[in-house]
């Protein structure tokens, strides 16, 4: 230690703010006034006082504002200036803790506890001594002053504690850091962090050289250049030669005149032409400058396909694209029509919602092609940045117009049909909201003089045909759905599937899999197995994936010389394609007490599923399982308090809950369900439980209860029949107030089924359960 001399127990708190005193450290500090006291105390206590950092602006804090760790320091040298404070040379010589404070007068005085630092030397130690030197000396060669005799000093240390505090003081690190390490007791630890910061330190030096050496290379790079350029100018001016920069310039211009902008756009290109002419082509504003006049000349501002006003041709082009789809070919050719009749119609806004599978992407380039026009399709699936819509402004490094204007540019017309895949499928972060730049996209009355904040001039979308398509129109804003015309693709039936195979996926499938000089013939009963047993869904596209792989078997066996197969037939799908992957004939299962054929919508079409209920000895317990969501809980719970209420009209115990717990549960557990529409069947399920009379397995119900008994409608009517059809329901009981709904379905998807329009639970008891 510097001294020996005793140290009191007792010590007046003098607060530091920029520098942390370290044992063997030597500091000059300058007091003001409101310290003076501190200072006077020290040199009346064998000249020693404690300094520990202060943190905040106050400039002296109080006890528990200090932390606990600080150096014991001799003031050796002692200065007062005439107008109070002064300057104090200190001296530090061992740390210390504060155990409680004494008193706040004349300063803040506490009992202190002097830390024995032990002595830690090995392997460890000495690595760590060689590392942190070698690091200096590294720093030093990078630039980094420090005093010769401090150099000198620290190759003379040894001990770890000592040399991690002295290259503290020289590291130029924070405050913060400085009392970390000051309180870390174990000097080879304390090493170890000053190693670390160190090595950060030396790594910012390397990189930060690097930079500079770069900067320098680019300097003298650019310097050079344009010499040469100068140079080179002026031998093209001997020569007689015109510069390449002119026939850019006058190219640009000759764009601009072909472009056919309008007038407050050619203003703006003009403009933009004149300061590029003024630009130093080596300068990043150049490039920036030219680009945005490349867009603004090839932006189609007047050009645009003419329309297929012919109503038969393009009612033909639809029926060979698509079967069926009747409303949305109506609402083309009415477009069409009136199209004809008055040149300036603005396009409309339509948007297409149904399952995946049923052709509202493939109906886009369909309707297209039915008006002559050209064809965009831009996916707004997870898209999260409102500059994918508007673009970004010119100001930022690599700005492009947002994909509305690019995909028009890329289509060289200012009339396309427009398609925006996924838009119920639009994210939204802190980079903006892109539904909400949709809205002057694909609003009629406003998207005449829609602004890309790139380009920054008004552009005519009217002209445009905007088509959206989504699965379900909840999750689309209120706004956004407000400004598009909903058109519904319900789901396809067995008999519809079934002309689709033959008209399209067929003949499609059969050409793409080379088998066009050995044309396959599918027989009925061959495709109806591959839609029934192999497929579940409301669209074809997996049917269409299941022609493909008996069509790529099949190519198979012709290329190893198997016998050529001409026809398939319903044996050979199973042959091909495997076990049938589903089995959905509820009419084969048994009639059961307390389990209840219901009927769900879901994304993919309509679906068919079981409600369970099942009863055990307990106090009036209500459980619900299988992923059932709030609105679907809440259902249940209705209706138990229904079926309650009216127990002895049911001959059903009135007190039998007070005896008895309930569980409902609907199977497949791990698909998530939701919606008011199973109340009807949960209802039944329960009365079947309690009454011991089953149900029937092939009625399928849906409908949502109120507590006072009403069937209220649900939606997606032609999808739940669709399915329950499917899966060989003979009887769906619907509310009666989608009896409107029905006129949706065709007359062949009515075949081997029962409508029942019911209005009531006794209606439902009656049609549904068995009698005893």
């Amino acid at each position: 230690m510097p001294t020996t001399m005793p140290i009191p127990q007792i010590l007046p708190i003098y607060p530091l703010k920029e520098q942390i005193v370290f044992p063997y450290m030597v500091l000059p500090i300058f007091f003001t006034r409101e310290t003076t006291s501190i200072v006077e105390e020290a040199m009346r206590s064998d000249q020693l006082l404690g300094t520990v950092y202060c943190p905040g602006d106050k400039g002296v804090c109080s006890y528990d504002e200090h932390p606990r760790i600080g150096t014991v320091c001799k003031i050796n040298q002692l200065i007062k200036f005439p107008n109070g404070g002064g300057k104090a040379t200190i001296e530090g010589l061992h740390r210390f803790v504060m155990k409680a404070p004494v008193t706040d007068e004349p300063c803040l005085k506490v009992a202190i506890e002097l830390i024995k630092e032990e002595e830690n030397k090995g392997l460890v130690a000495d690595a760590l001594v060689q590392s942190v030197n070698a690091l200096l000396k590294i720093a030093l060669a990078y630039g980094r002053p420090l005093p010769e005799d401090v150099i000198k000093m620290i190759d003379r240390i040894e001990d770890p504690g000592r040399l991690a505090d002295m290259v503290t003081v020289y590291m130029g690190v924070s405050t913060d850091i400085q009392q970390q390490l000051l309180a870390t007791i174990d000097p080879v630890e304390r090493l170890k962090s000053v190693y670390l910061h160190l090595t950060s330190e030396v790594q910012k030096m390397q990189i930060k050289g690097e930079i500079q050496t770069e900067v320098n290379k680019r300097l003298g790079k650019s310097h050079k250049e344009h010499l040469l350029r100068e140079q080179m100018k002026q031998i093209q001016q001997e020569l007689g030669e015109q510069d390449p920069r002119q026939n850019e310039i006058s190219e640009l211009r000759a764009g601009i005149r072909k472009a056919e902008m309008p007038e407050d756009v050619l203003l703006v290109a003009e403009k933009e032409l004149r300061r590029l002419e003024q630009i130093n082509p080596a300068s990043p504003e150049y490039t920036v400058s030219r680009t945005y006049l490349d867009y603004l000349c090839t932006t189609p501002w007047n050009r645009g396909t003419d329309d297929n006003l012919d109503i038969r041709k393009a009612e033909q082009v639809l029926d060979e694209d698509h079967y069926d789809l009747k409303e949305v070919k109506q609402r083309i050719l009415e477009y069409l029509a009136v199209r004809s009749l008055r040149d300036t119609t603005k396009g409309p806004i339509l948007c297409f919602v149904g399952p995946p599978g049923v052709g509202k992407t493939s109906l886009g380039r369909s309707i297209a092609r039915a008006m002559g026009r050209k064809f965009i399709r831009f996916s707004l699936g997870g898209m999260k940045d409102e500059a994918e819509i508007r673009g970004h402004r010119r100001t930022y490094i690599g700005a492009l117009p947002g994909r509305v204007i690019q995909e028009i540019c890329r289509a060289e017309s200012n009339n396309p049909v427009f398609m925006l895949d996924e838009v119920d499928k639009i994210g939204q972060d802190f980079r903006g909201d892109p539904s909400s730049a949709l809205l002057e996209v694909l609003d009629p009355e406003q998207n005449d003089s829609f602004k890309d904040h790139y380009l920054d001039v008004p552009f005519d979308l009217s002209r445009v045909m905007f088509i959206t398509t989504a699965n379900i129109l909840d999750p689309i804003p209120h706004a956004l759905k407000d400004r598009m015309e909903v058109i519904r693709l319900s789901g396809y039936s067995d008999e519809e599937k079934l002309q689709i195979a033959y008209k399209y996926l067929i003949p499609k499938e059969i050409e793409e899999n080379g088998l066009k000089d050995n044309p396959l013939t599918f027989s009925e009963d061959a495709v109806a197995k591959i839609i029934h047993d192999y497929t579940r869904e409301a669209g074809v596209r997996n049917l269409e994936r299941k022609i493909a792989a008996i069509c790529r078997k099949v190519a198979k066996e012709i290329t190893q010389g198997d016998e050529l197969r001409s026809e398939i037939h319903a044996a050979d799908v199973e042959q091909l394609l495997g076990p049938c992957a589903y089995f959905v004939d509820v009419a084969s299962e048994e009639d059961r007490v307390g389990v209840v054929t219901g009927l769900a919508w879901t994304e993919s079409g309509g679906d068919i599923l079981f409600v369970e209920a099942a009863k055990m000895p307990g106090r009036k317990e209500l459980t619900l399982t299988g992923s059932l969501g709030d609105v679907m809980q809440e259902s249940a719970r209705a209706a138990l308090t229904y079926v309650r209420g009216r127990a002895e009209q049911f001959g059903i115990a009135p007190d039998f809950f007070d005896t008895t717990d309930l569980h409902i549960h609907v199977p497949s557990g791990a698909i998530p369900k939701d919606g008011p529409s199973a109340g009807v069947t949960i209802a039944a399920a329960i009365i079947s439980l309690l009454t011991g009379r089953a149900a029937r397995r092939d009625v399928a119900m849906t409908g949502e209860l109120t507590l006072s008994g009403r069937i209220l409608p649900i939606g997606g009517v032609k999808e739940k029949v669709l399915a329950a059809r499917r899966a060989g329901v003979k009887k769906v009981l619907l509310p009666l107030r989608n009896r409107e709904h029905l006129r949706e379905l065709e007359e062949e998807n009515l075949t081997d089924i029962e409508i029942e329009l019911v209005d009531s639970i006794d209606e439902i008891v009656v049609q549904a359960l068995v009698d005893d």
